[in-house]
């Protein structure tokens, strides 16, 4: 994902989009642990975007006289994370829900 592309997002999208973004290197990060990642080089990709994400947020809570992690700690509550089109199956078990019973961080 391109900068100009994250910056054109509102800041509500934006930390959206980050946190999506780290939903889905925990999940990239498990398949690679289970041999199940055929393409490694998303991770580096995905950490990437994770950080330009960062940068963009902290330019804009600078920008705005914000504290660090206010934008953060302002959208996290509003954010819906995506359904797996997987079946019900994958996912199953002692790990179900893991991602989003995650504590808030203060």
């Amino acid at each position: 994902m391109k900068a100009n592309e994250l910056n054109a997002l509102t800041d509500e999208e934006l930390v959206h989009k980050g946190l999506a973004l780290e939903r889905t290197l925990l999940t990239q990060t498990f398949r690679h642990r289970l041999g199940q990642l055929e393409n490694t080089s998303v991770l580096g990709k995905t950490r990437r975007d994770i950080a330009r994400v960062q940068t963009i947020v902290t330019v804009r809570e600078h920008a705005q006289g914000l504290n660090k992690g206010a934008l953060l700690g302002k959208h996290r509550s509003s954010f819906v994370p995506a359904v797996a089109a997987a079946t019900p199956e994958v996912g199953a078990g002692f790990l179900e829900g893991m991602l989003d019973n995650q504590a808030a961080p203060e």
